[in-house]
């Protein structure tokens, strides 16, 4: 599959913390181009989960793909296009009994290891990271850098399956994780920087090459 180059989550707690409306933000990020986008809500019930992603849902209206985060149940039930799981979360294979054929199932990877597991797995994408540091989204990690982003690209392709790089990641970092192989680089508070649609808008002319 081919990704956007730009992956962009509506995080719930992060609009919270930056005095936000996440269907807001969600309807900023559409109208300024974002093709992608993931629903998380680490602190929401799975009704206020529900409401939330398929609010989103309505405002993408077929022109964005909906991903939701953790919740296959959530996702399903809503429409969305799939799920993103972590490795403490449910089998990438327990997922795929929840979802409809041909969902979409993106898994959080950091280190070599799991990146190999993970692509012995019936996964659409991996995710690798973080890449830099990030307060954001705590995995437990430290930072693995660039090296590994390249790495991962490179036995990821071999099986025609794309890398989404994430932790960390600025409007003057997004270009050189693409280079390093990225297909495409997940950003939550970075895109809050500001007005949201500006910053989505500044974040694809950075990583569209021009024709």
């Amino acid at each position: 599959m081919r990704l956007p180059p730009l992956y962009a989550v509506v995080d719930a707690d992060a609009c919270g913390r930056a005095g936000r409306d996440p269907l807001g933000v969600a309807d900023a990020f559409l109208q300024a181009g974002a093709r992608l986008l993931q629903v998380r809500a680490k602190r929401a019930t799975a009704g206020e989960l529900f409401h939330l992603t398929s609010s989103v849902l309505t405002l993408a209206a077929g022109g964005a793909t909906v991903i939701v985060n953790d919740r296959a149940d959530v996702a399903r039930l809503a429409g969305a296009a799939g799920v993103h799981v972590g490795q403490d979360d449910l089998a990438v294979a327990d997922v795929r009994r929840i979802l409809d054929a041909g969902s979409l199932v993106g898994l959080s990877t950091h280190t070599a290891e799991q990146v190999d597991a993970a692509l012995e797995q019936a996964v659409s994408y991996i995710a690798v990271g973080p890449v830099f540091g990030t307060r954001t989204k705590e995995t437990g990690y430290g930072p693995v850098g660039l090296a590994l982003v390249e790495e991962a690209a490179a036995r990821a392709s071999r099986r025609g399956v794309p890398v989404v790089a994430i932790g960390g990641i600025t409007l003057g970092r997004a270009p050189d994780v693409l280079a390093a192989g990225a297909s495409s680089v997940c950003v939550i508070s970075d895109l809050l920087d500001g007005d949201p649609a500006a910053r989505v808008r500044a974040y694809l002319t950075a990583l569209t090459p021009p024709r």
